[in-house]
């Protein structure tokens, strides 16, 4: 239980008040086989983020050359926001948003859902913030027209990582091969529990 303080309007947390404990991955996840499944999904899916972030920033020739690199001057959302990859009515809009501050939210955000949700900590965070860079992402590929760079114009590798991110988070799945039951005992974790 918390109460905001007059001093500084933060919450804190009342002395002698019980904190509720937070649900662990194997009271959920029955078996260890499923538990380590999820871990397997929480590594490939958290990689996913921290290999744009490696590529973007150090051009390693994989969907980023060297020479846009983003320590060597590249733009990473401003080159995608930019290009003919950004489609449809929703066009205007991404043009509008490419700047330098986008490129450095984009890489903040890659890193930060990559190293979290690889971690095991912040999944619920890293859930929605991972989510919202893939819908955007999806809205200005536009997979709704024909000839669209999608195969299937509602549900694509955006979408499907995203749910991998929601899977993870509601199945509590970095206690396994994670640092999520450590997380969750953090005393500041268990009054936020967004933060889980």
């Amino acid at each position: 239980m918390t109460h905001m303080t007059a001093t500084t309007g933060l919450a804190t947390p009342i002395v002698g008040a019980k904190v509720k404990a937070a649900v662990t991955e194997s009271t959920i996840v029955t078996t260890a086989a499923g538990r380590r499944t999820l871990a397997v999904l929480r590594f490939a899916t958290g990689f996913i983020f921290l290999w744009a972030f490696l590529d973007k920033t150090f051009g390693l020739g994989f969907s980023t050359v060297t020479k846009s690199a983003w320590i060597n001057g590249g733009a990473p959302s401003q080159g995608f926001l930019n290009s003919p990859a950004v489609v449809g009515p929703l066009k205007p809009f991404f043009a509008a948003i490419a700047s330098p501050t986008s490129d450095i939210l984009f890489m903040l955000g890659m890193i930060a859902v990559g190293a979290a949700v690889m971690l095991g900590i912040g999944l619920r965070v890293s859930a929605v913030a991972g989510s919202i860079i893939l819908v955007f992402m999806y809205l200005a590929e536009w997979p709704f027209a024909a000839n669209a760079g999608s195969t299937n114009p509602l549900v694509d590798y955006h979408i499907i990582y995203a749910l991998a991110l929601v899977a993870i988070a509601v199945l509590s799945a970095g206690d396994t091969w994670g640092l999520g039951r450590a997380w969750k005992s953090v005393p500041f974790v268990r009054a936020h529990t967004w933060l889980i």
